[in-house]
């Protein structure tokens, strides 16, 4: 039990596991193509989140410590958690999911790995945070890198692309065509659901920095309000699909593994890295799910395009990285002062 404990004790374990959670996180992006080839999006993202969030809210109530707290909970904190469900489950994972449905999973990724930069730039705007040249600089370049992926080989205007999109035809089938219409209003769902995904960085960020609420308290109640939403929504707007053993597999594999289990051990490496780390580690899914989406969906970047996922995952790396110094600096800066 002492060698256990020694191991996972160890900074390099707790690295190993941050990975392996972008890891799953990363490899819900294929799931979910594959699952939407069977399921209605926002049903499908309902179901996810729902299971997700009982399981997390078990586990919450067999704890006496987390129980306490719950039921402790003031109607000030219920309502700040109800207005971040609503944001960052019913409309930011609605949205992702949805836009799944019409565009490739890598521009899905591209465009959400804007969010530490809409973070940045909402922060300066809402909390009057300063923001140096070198990080604008990065905003402008992240701008140019998805540019470069858009417009120099535009998915909006390239030939027809199928809902699960790709070229293997092994994997996939049977692939639907989406018409052009489709892919601008899948784009605009996107964007809609970055903007919400920022603001609910932000949110969360205010939220957990209080720290009168524990993490798991916080994410099991946020999850289940928002997921029910979503869930209800889908049930009003979308047709009821026929589940099948390969779609349960699905709902069930992204809502046990990739959402509660995922959730868990990144709550677990939060305690023991540093909010620098963590963000580094977090900023390797736009690769991860690019090579995912090559190899399990066939959606192939050509050179250019490649090089415009760098740039921006380059710049979205770079962000939190300067600004945790500049915040390093500020923060002796004060204590000399004292």
């Amino acid at each position: 039990m002492s060698k256990l404990k020694a191991i996972t004790s160890k900074h390099s374990f707790s690295v190993l596991l941050a990975f392996f959670v972008t890891i799953l996180w990363s490899s819900s992006w294929p799931i979910i193509k594959f699952g939407l080839k069977e399921m209605p999006p926002l049903i499908f993202a309902g179901m996810r989140y729902v299971i997700a969030a009982s399981i997390l809210l078990v586990y919450v109530l067999s704890h006496p410590k987390y129980r306490k707290e719950l039921l402790g909970l003031s109607k000030r904190w219920w309502l700040k958690l109800i207005f971040y469900g609503l944001i960052f489950y019913t409309l930011t994972q609605g949205a992702q999911f949805f836009g799944l449905l019409y565009l490739n999973a890598i521009t899905v990724s591209l465009l959400l790995s804007f969010t530490p930069i809409l973070v940045l730039i909402f922060a300066n705007l809402v909390l009057k945070e300063k923001t140096s040249v070198t990080q604008l600089l990065l905003v402008l370049l992240a701008i140019g890198g998805a540019l470069l992926y858009f417009l120099l080989n535009p998915e909006l205007t390239a030939s027809p692309l199928a809902i699960v999109s790709g070229t293997n035809q092994y994997l996939l089938p049977s692939k639907p065509i989406v018409a052009t219409y489709w892919k601008i209003v899948g784009l605009i769902i996107v964007i809609i659901g970055v903007l919400a995904n920022a603001f609910s960085a932000i949110l969360g960020r205010s939220i957990n920095q209080a720290k009168e609420v524990s993490t798991l308290v916080i994410t099991s109640i946020s999850m289940f309000i928002g997921s029910i939403v979503l869930l209800i929504t889908g049930l009003i707007i979308e047709d009821i699909p026929q589940f099948t053993m390969v779609s349960i597999g699905y709902v069930l594999w992204l809502s046990v593994v990739n959402t509660a289990l995922a959730f868990t051990i990144w709550n677990f490496v939060m305690q023991k890295l540093k909010a620098l780390e963590i963000s580094i580690i977090n900023n390797t899914m736009l690769f991860q799910i690019t090579i995912l989406a090559v190899i399990f969906l066939g959606e192939l970047p050509n050179a250019i395009q490649w090089v415009g996922l760098s740039i921006v995952a380059l710049a979205g790396l770079l962000i939190p990285i300067i600004d945790a110094r500049r915040k390093k600096k500020e923060e002796k800066l004060s204590e000399e002062e004292l």
